[in-house]
Protein backbone atom coordinates (compact mmCIF):
# COMPACT_ATOMS: atom_id res chain seq x y z
CA UNK A 1 0.00 0.00 0.00
CA UNK A 2 1.28 3.97 -0.66
CA UNK A 3 1.92 6.30 1.83
CA UNK A 4 -1.54 8.45 1.91
CA UNK A 5 -1.02 12.37 1.31
CA UNK A 6 -2.71 14.20 3.83
CA UNK A 7 -3.87 17.47 2.98
CA UNK A 8 -3.15 18.71 6.42
CA UNK A 9 0.72 18.59 5.48
CA UNK A 10 0.18 21.79 3.74
CA UNK A 11 -1.21 23.69 6.16
CA UNK A 12 2.02 25.54 7.04
CA UNK A 13 3.20 26.60 3.91
CA UNK A 14 -0.10 27.19 2.27
CA UNK A 15 -1.31 29.65 5.07
CA UNK A 16 2.04 31.75 4.18
CA UNK A 17 1.76 31.57 0.66
CA UNK A 18 -2.10 32.29 0.61
CA UNK A 19 -1.47 35.08 3.06
CA UNK A 20 1.53 36.79 1.20
CA UNK A 21 0.40 36.09 -2.34
CA UNK A 22 -3.41 37.41 -1.05
CA UNK A 23 -1.58 40.73 0.51
CA UNK A 24 0.76 41.30 -2.51
CA UNK A 25 -2.17 41.80 -4.66
CA UNK A 26 -4.28 43.94 -2.37
CA UNK A 27 -2.01 46.24 -0.78
CA UNK A 28 -0.60 46.91 -4.06
CA UNK A 29 -2.81 47.25 -6.40
CA UNK A 30 -4.92 49.51 -3.47
CA UNK A 31 -1.03 51.57 -3.35
CA UNK A 32 -1.72 51.97 -6.99
CA UNK A 33 -5.17 53.01 -7.44
CA UNK A 34 -4.72 55.76 -4.36
CA UNK A 35 -2.02 56.99 -5.94
CA UNK A 36 -3.68 56.94 -9.12
CA UNK A 37 -7.08 57.97 -8.26
CA UNK A 38 -4.88 61.43 -6.81
CA UNK A 39 -4.32 62.32 -10.52
CA UNK A 40 -1.07 60.85 -10.15
CA UNK A 41 1.15 60.34 -13.83
CA UNK A 42 2.23 56.78 -14.71
CA UNK A 43 5.58 57.04 -13.87
CA UNK A 44 4.48 58.05 -10.49
CA UNK A 45 2.09 55.95 -10.08
CA UNK A 46 4.85 52.83 -10.84
CA UNK A 47 7.08 54.45 -8.57
CA UNK A 48 4.79 54.24 -5.72
CA UNK A 49 3.71 50.33 -6.60
CA UNK A 50 7.36 48.85 -6.87
CA UNK A 51 8.53 50.52 -3.81
CA UNK A 52 4.94 48.95 -2.10
CA UNK A 53 5.97 45.33 -3.54
CA UNK A 54 9.56 46.03 -1.79
CA UNK A 55 8.21 47.17 1.86
CA UNK A 56 5.67 44.43 1.57
CA UNK A 57 7.82 41.86 0.73
CA UNK A 58 10.24 43.43 3.33
CA UNK A 59 7.86 43.16 5.75
CA UNK A 60 5.72 39.94 5.04
CA UNK A 61 9.02 38.36 5.47
CA UNK A 62 10.40 39.81 8.96
CA UNK A 63 6.85 39.69 10.18
CA UNK A 64 6.59 35.95 9.70
CA UNK A 65 9.91 35.47 10.97
CA UNK A 66 9.35 37.00 13.73
CA UNK A 67 5.79 35.35 14.44
CA UNK A 68 6.70 32.13 13.17
CA UNK A 69 9.96 32.24 15.35
CA UNK A 70 7.81 33.50 18.69
CA UNK A 71 5.88 29.75 18.07
CA UNK A 72 9.65 27.53 17.71
CA UNK A 73 10.82 29.50 21.18
CA UNK A 74 7.02 28.35 22.81
CA UNK A 75 7.79 24.54 21.06
CA UNK A 76 11.24 24.28 21.96
CA UNK A 77 10.52 25.39 25.53
CA UNK A 78 7.90 22.83 26.03
CA UNK A 79 10.05 20.13 24.68
CA UNK A 80 12.65 20.84 27.01
CA UNK A 81 10.46 21.11 30.13
CA UNK A 82 8.83 17.84 28.81
CA UNK A 83 12.35 15.96 28.62
CA UNK A 84 13.07 17.67 32.04
CA UNK A 85 9.96 15.66 33.75
CA UNK A 86 10.42 12.38 31.66
CA UNK A 87 13.61 12.47 33.50
CA UNK A 88 12.90 13.02 36.96
CA UNK A 89 9.76 11.12 36.75
CA UNK A 90 9.36 8.58 34.16
CA UNK A 91 6.66 6.42 36.06
CA UNK A 92 4.33 9.75 36.27
CA UNK A 93 5.22 11.01 32.83
CA UNK A 94 4.09 7.21 31.38
CA UNK A 95 0.85 7.02 33.43
CA UNK A 96 0.21 10.36 32.18
CA UNK A 97 0.26 9.61 28.71
CA UNK A 98 -1.75 6.22 29.31
CA UNK A 99 -4.50 8.63 30.82
CA UNK A 100 -4.52 10.06 27.88
CA UNK A 101 -5.16 7.31 25.32
CA UNK A 102 -8.02 5.96 27.93
CA UNK A 103 -9.77 9.29 27.33
CA UNK A 104 -9.85 9.12 24.06
CA UNK A 105 -11.53 5.31 25.01
CA UNK A 106 -8.89 2.96 24.61
CA UNK A 107 -8.75 0.28 27.81
CA UNK A 108 -6.74 1.17 31.03
CA UNK A 109 -4.36 -2.17 30.54
CA UNK A 110 -3.81 -1.33 26.60
CA UNK A 111 -3.02 2.35 27.11
CA UNK A 112 -0.53 1.69 29.56
CA UNK A 113 1.07 -1.28 27.23
CA UNK A 114 0.90 1.89 24.47
CA UNK A 115 2.37 4.19 26.56
CA UNK A 116 5.31 1.42 27.77
CA UNK A 117 5.87 0.39 24.27
CA UNK A 118 5.99 3.68 22.75
CA UNK A 119 7.87 5.17 25.46
CA UNK A 120 10.82 2.62 24.98
CA UNK A 121 10.95 4.01 21.50
CA UNK A 122 10.67 7.59 21.68
CA UNK A 123 9.37 8.67 24.99
CA UNK A 124 9.87 12.61 24.33
CA UNK A 125 8.41 11.98 20.76
CA UNK A 126 5.14 10.42 22.03
CA UNK A 127 4.71 13.10 24.91
CA UNK A 128 5.52 15.99 22.01
CA UNK A 129 2.27 14.10 19.80
CA UNK A 130 0.11 13.05 21.89
CA UNK A 131 0.45 15.42 24.94
CA UNK A 132 2.24 18.90 23.67
CA UNK A 133 0.48 18.53 20.08
CA UNK A 134 3.89 18.90 18.26
CA UNK A 135 4.34 16.68 15.50
CA UNK A 136 6.57 17.20 11.86
CA UNK A 137 3.20 18.58 10.02
CA UNK A 138 2.75 21.28 12.95
CA UNK A 139 5.99 22.45 14.11
CA UNK A 140 7.19 25.94 13.11
CA UNK A 141 9.29 26.67 10.74
CA UNK A 142 10.47 30.41 10.46
CA UNK A 143 13.00 30.48 7.63
CA UNK A 144 10.75 28.68 5.53
CA UNK A 145 7.41 31.04 6.23
CA UNK A 146 9.65 34.12 5.70
CA UNK A 147 10.92 33.13 2.24
CA UNK A 148 7.19 31.64 1.33
CA UNK A 149 5.64 34.99 2.40
CA UNK A 150 8.21 37.33 0.67
CA UNK A 151 7.89 35.13 -2.47
CA UNK A 152 4.62 35.11 -2.82
CA UNK A 153 3.93 38.98 -1.82
CA UNK A 154 6.32 39.70 -4.31
CA UNK A 155 4.91 37.40 -6.99
CA UNK A 156 1.15 38.90 -6.28
CA UNK A 157 2.08 42.56 -6.00
CA UNK A 158 3.97 42.13 -9.71
CA UNK A 159 0.40 41.21 -10.74
CA UNK A 160 -1.35 44.89 -10.46
CA UNK A 161 2.14 46.15 -11.46
CA UNK A 162 2.16 44.33 -14.50
CA UNK A 163 -1.20 45.89 -15.42
CA UNK A 164 0.20 49.69 -14.51
CA UNK A 165 2.84 48.40 -17.45
CA UNK A 166 0.37 47.75 -20.50
CA UNK A 167 -2.35 49.89 -19.30
CA UNK A 168 -3.02 53.52 -20.99
CA UNK A 169 -3.00 56.34 -18.25
CA UNK A 170 -6.68 56.98 -19.00
CA UNK A 171 -7.79 52.72 -18.52
CA UNK A 172 -5.40 52.61 -15.72
CA UNK A 173 -8.00 52.50 -12.81
CA UNK A 174 -10.28 50.21 -14.55
CA UNK A 175 -7.62 47.94 -16.09
CA UNK A 176 -5.52 47.40 -11.95
CA UNK A 177 -9.23 47.05 -10.59
CA UNK A 178 -10.74 44.62 -12.71
CA UNK A 179 -7.43 43.11 -13.30
CA UNK A 180 -6.88 42.69 -9.66
CA UNK A 181 -9.87 41.11 -8.86
CA UNK A 182 -9.29 38.90 -11.70
CA UNK A 183 -5.57 37.34 -9.97
CA UNK A 184 -7.57 37.52 -6.17
CA UNK A 185 -10.37 34.83 -7.77
CA UNK A 186 -7.59 32.86 -9.22
CA UNK A 187 -5.70 32.98 -6.20
CA UNK A 188 -8.85 32.07 -3.83
CA UNK A 189 -9.11 28.77 -6.84
CA UNK A 190 -5.84 27.56 -6.18
CA UNK A 191 -5.65 28.06 -2.46
CA UNK A 192 -8.99 25.67 -2.01
CA UNK A 193 -7.22 23.08 -4.69
CA UNK A 194 -4.29 23.10 -2.62
CA UNK A 195 -6.36 22.60 0.79
CA UNK A 196 -8.74 20.37 -0.59
CA UNK A 197 -11.82 22.46 -0.04
CA UNK A 198 -14.83 23.58 -2.48
CA UNK A 199 -14.04 26.36 -4.92
CA UNK A 200 -16.80 28.99 -4.68
CA UNK A 201 -16.94 30.08 -1.01
CA UNK A 202 -13.16 30.54 -0.77
CA UNK A 203 -13.01 32.42 -3.81
CA UNK A 204 -15.72 34.55 -3.88
CA UNK A 205 -14.37 35.73 -0.01
CA UNK A 206 -10.85 36.79 -1.58
CA UNK A 207 -12.00 38.67 -4.28
CA UNK A 208 -14.95 40.28 -2.14
CA UNK A 209 -12.52 41.43 0.66
CA UNK A 210 -10.01 42.67 -1.55
CA UNK A 211 -12.43 44.46 -3.93
CA UNK A 212 -13.75 46.65 -0.48
CA UNK A 213 -9.62 47.43 0.50
CA UNK A 214 -9.28 48.78 -3.13
CA UNK A 215 -12.43 50.48 -3.39
CA UNK A 216 -11.41 52.03 0.55
CA UNK A 217 -8.51 53.58 -0.84
CA UNK A 218 -9.42 54.70 -3.86
CA UNK A 219 -11.72 56.79 -2.46
CA UNK A 220 -9.53 57.74 -0.44
CA UNK A 221 -6.94 58.55 -3.11
CA UNK A 222 -9.86 60.51 -4.84
CA UNK A 223 -10.65 62.52 -2.04
CA UNK A 224 -6.91 63.82 -1.19
CA UNK A 225 -6.21 64.40 -4.35
CA UNK A 226 -9.23 66.96 -4.90
CA UNK A 227 -8.27 68.51 -1.75
CA UNK A 228 -4.68 69.12 -2.90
Amino acid sequence: MGKENHLVGRIGWLRAAVLGANDGIVSTASLILGVASAAADKGEVLLAGVAGLVAGAMSMAAGEYVSVSSQSDTEHADLAREKRELEDDPAFEREELAQLYVARGVDVSLARQVADQLMMKDALGAHARDELGISEVTAARPVQAAMASAATFTIGASAPLALVLVSPREWLLPAVSAGSLVFLAVLGMVGAVAGGAGILKPTVRVAFWGALAMAVTSAIGALVGTVV
